[in-house]
């Protein structure tokens, strides 16, 4: 059992829905970075995100993208990422860590590599655009190391895709609550049709992300999934506020949510 087994059982033990905040490693510099990045946990935040900078982050809306490219732009790698996750570890020692990637900067560095680099620092990887073929051979080398590969899911999704899913999938579902790009309009309606629809074929918890943007889509989100994904609009508000106004919206969201439970 890793951290991020420990914090979805401590959820479930709470009955309410956990915060998942995402930020672009390096964006802007590898300080502001690890500032806000080692006070997440302090703040609210269940599961922090840390997302490897690439060039062509094709699934990002322009929010995200921008982050890239200033991450890129101060020198961030994949090696600096793994430093700069050892250096939030030194802060905080508990507070789940997923890396969120594309496949061509993991596959340059080799995946073997990142997994033996980050063990015992992060409790897993969501890749936002490996090919099934690839799934297999990486959820087996993570597993072996304690690690999950989160699995993802979007609303064109079939059923039975789904099924073939949640038969290998941990930790949790990582589900995309529109199509298109992170950072677009959350249809509520939409969404929670598709809730009712996946919930009963998974047993582990299901998260929601793209689109979620302000105080009133988490108080309507609360409760009605396992956890809350929050990028862009957090991303949004680092680049023009800074750290500590960030911390404050990361401590709202999750007051709202334990609140709700």
């Amino acid at each position: 059992m890793n951290r991020l087994d420990q914090k979805l059982m401590q959820l479930k033990q709470e009955n309410r829905s956990g915060l998942v905040c995402y930020f672009t490693a390096g964006d802007p510099d590898f300080n502001e970075s690890y500032r806000l990045f080692s006070q997440l946990g302090q703040a609210g935040a269940d599961i922090i995100e840390v997302g490897i900078p690439f060039s062509d982050p094709v699934a990002d809306g322009e929010t995200i993208q921008a982050a890239h490219v200033r991450a890129l732009a101060s020198g961030q790698t994949v090696h600096r990422t793994i430093e700069l996750v050892k250096a939030i570890r030194l802060q905080d020692e508990t507070t789940p860590i997923i890396l969120m990637t594309y496949l061509n900067p993991i596959i340059q560095y080799g995946f073997e590599k990142l997994v033996a680099d980050t063990e015992n620092l992060i409790e897993g990887i969501l890749i936002l655009d490996a090919p099934y073929e690839y799934r297999e051979k990486f959820k087996q080398i993570l597993n072996e190391k304690n690690m999950h590969l989160i699995a993802m899911s979007a609303p064109t999704t079939p059923v039975e895709r789904l099924k073939q899913i949640s038969a290998s999938a941990t930790g949790f579902l990582y589900h995309v609550a529109e199509n298109g790009l992170t950072g677009g309009t959350l249809n509520l309606t939409n969404l929670e049709k598709k809730i009712a629809e996946i919930k009963p074929i998974f047993n582990i918890p299901i998260a929601i992300g793209f689109g979620i943007k302000d105080e009133s889509h988490v108080k309507a989100l609360a409760n009605k999934v396992d956890l809350v994904v929050i990028g862009s609009a957090l991303v949004d508000t680092f680049f023009k506020q800074g750290v500590d106004a960030t911390l404050e919206k990361v401590k709202i969201f999750s007051q709202i949510l334990k609140e709700k439970s």
